[in-house]
């Protein structure tokens, strides 16, 4: 952050339901700020369905970049893809008939979805649906509400969760609003920072936090409650600063100096915008054993 620029307001750890928490039978809403962030979430919740033996369907803008971000997070979502157990396609391939959108037309699919996974003896399903189609000039958007009013009784029972994904920048608070109650869980990254020049929350696939926008020493606090955060967990940890203009010396010196505090069985890898990468390279990242510098355009 350059001269000028005040002390940061602070935002408390917070998430009404972790990712991570989400079972068979629920009708989840996650509400994300900006594409990594449901990336992030999306690719968890994929993780987490594969663990369980489940099939995972994700209706989304872009399929095949899509099933390719899932695959660079680590859900392995290529070769699942190649046995039949994850399934990425584009929205108008289920909820949509052409650009039209009626309730019958898209529980009728979500129906034939939950019926083929019990044919196939899959355990259970996990649907993930990207709502950005309904920001389109699409017919019958006013049945959004009751849409998921149908989802919330299908489910009850049918071995199947639904991950139903707002993005609240684009989506008004009216409509959050008019569809929020028909959901069992609330879901969004546990943020430990947020104000208009930074966010700082956690990571979940792979493990570890996520930098956005500019940092300087006036988040010490903040990052220092995620980095420890990161590194209690077990296994390797991620620092994506992809999204991340400036750092400053003394917070990539914090970064570095937690990375160094892991045992040597365990691993830090430092995603970095080229820009940022150029403090980490200054301050003899590479040089620490354990510690991986990538730059984004490397990936």
């Amino acid at each position: 952050m350059g001269p000028g620029i005040g002390k940061a307001a602070w935002v408390t750890v917070s998430a009404e339901t972790q990712i991570t928490d989400l079972t068979i039978d629920d009708h989840a809403c996650l509400t994300y700020g900006e594409p990594e962030e449901l990336l992030d979430l999306t690719a968890a919740f994929v993780r987490d369905g594969l663990a369980e033996g489940q099939r995972i369907v994700w209706l989304a803008e872009e399929p095949e970049r899509r099933l390719a971000e899932l695959g660079r997070r680590g859900a392995v979502a290529r070769a699942a893809a190649r046995r039949g157990h994850v399934t990425v396609l584009a929205c108008q391939d289920g909820l949509l008939d052409g650009q039209a959108f009626a309730v019958e037309h898209a529980m009728r699919w979500l129906r034939d979805q939950i019926a083929s996974t019990a044919r196939e003896g899959y355990p259970g399903l996990r649907v993930a649906l990207d709502m950005s189609w309904a920001l389109r000039p699409v017919t019958g958007i006013e049945q959004l509400p009751a849409f998921e009013q149908e989802i919330a009784a299908t489910l009850a029972g049918a071995g199947a969760a639904v991950l139903c994904q707002y993005d609240r920048e684009r989506f008004d608070p009216v409509t959050l609003a008019s569809v929020s109650g028909y959901h069992t869980r609330s879901v969004a990254a546990a943020t430990y920072h947020r104000d208009a020049l930074l966010r700082i929350c956690r990571q979940y696939a792979p493990p570890g936090i996520r930098l956005a926008g500019q940092i300087d020493r006036s988040a010490e606090e903040a990052l220092g409650l995620a980095m420890s955060e990161a590194i209690r967990v077990d296994g390797d940890i991620t620092v994506n600063m992809a999204e991340l203009s400036f750092i400053d010396l003394y917070c990539a010196r914090m970064i570095i100096d937690a990375a160094r505090s892991l045992p040597p069985s365990r691993k830090a890898v430092l995603r970095c915008s080229p820009v940022v990468s150029g403090r980490f390279l200054l301050l003899g990242a590479t040089a620490v054993p354990g510690i991986t510098l990538v730059t984004t355009h490397d990936t």
